[in-house]
């Protein structure tokens, strides 16, 4: 396959075009690894130079990524979303036209910290429900999701499927609406362990982390929410303020 040498539009240029429609029409797939420099210099027939310049500006308007040792990769659609915590990650993804998947991993009676009690006003070592679920994207792990629920209140969820969407279920099933949010934030860290096992990210890769506290329709603790999501694959957004 040759480009045009005399189109005004420099070979890069054209390059880049074509490795963008092989990237929308699913011929390299999101995640996936490119064809190596010299491979693409061979099937274009252009200099590895012109390859070299066309990767890295797909480098960096987000469409591929490299990785040391490994070779460039299609990176993953990221999932926006406005910095309003009631936006559910199915309703995010779905806004990005993504699918959205849980996989449970863990859920079980855990004793409180003194600083998760003190929210939910208890004692110190006091009982909640946890749960932990990996949320996906096109099938993809995105967000490490680990809420605890007030005991026994929230015992049924030990029972739950899980594997929809907790805020429909909780309002459909058990006439509980999420309504309010209260003391979220955002912190950057990085990941380790079991957390990037779950994940499926190395050591060291950045993640967000969000707490929250999400409240229902009469302002009670429904959860406090610790999330841990691949800053690589989402974008969290503020909306326009006029004053």
């Amino acid at each position: 396959m040759k480009l045009d040498s005399g189109n005004e539009t420099p070979l890069y240029q054209q390059l880049k075009e074509e490795i963008k429609t092989a990237i929308k029409d699913g011929t390299f797939q999101s995640g996936t690894k490119i064809p190596t420099e010299s491979e693409l210099s061979e099937k274009f027939d252009v200099s590895r130079i012109t390859v070299r310049r066309a990767v890295q500006e797909l480098c960096q308007e987000d469409y591929l990524t490299k990785k040391q040792g490994k070779g460039t990769f299609v990176k993953h659609t990221k999932v926006k979303r406005k910095i309003e915590h009631l936006l559910s990650f199915g309703e995010a993804c779905k806004a990005n036209g993504m699918v959205p998947s849980r996989l449970v991993t863990k859920r079980k009676l855990v004793k409180l910290s003194e600083e998760d009690a003190s929210v939910m006003g208890v004692a110190p070592g006091s009982t909640a429900v946890y749960t932990q679920r990996i949320n996906l994207a096109d099938g993809f792990p995105i967000m490490c999701e680990n809420n605890y629920y007030p005991y026994p209140k929230y015992t049924f969820l030990l029972d739950e499927t899980l594997d929809g969407s907790l805020y429909q279920l909780l309002e459909e099933n058990y006439n509980t609406t999420i309504k309010y949010s209260s003391n979220s934030y955002l912190d950057i860290v990085r990941s380790s362990g079991d957390l990037s096992n779950v994940l499926n990210v190395p050591n060291g890769e950045p993640l967000f982390f969000l707490y929250t506290e999400i409240l229902d329709q009469d302002h009670n603790l429904v959860h406090i929410g610790k999330q841990y999501i691949i800053g690589d694959q989402y974008r969290f957004y503020l909306e326009d303020y006029t004053k």
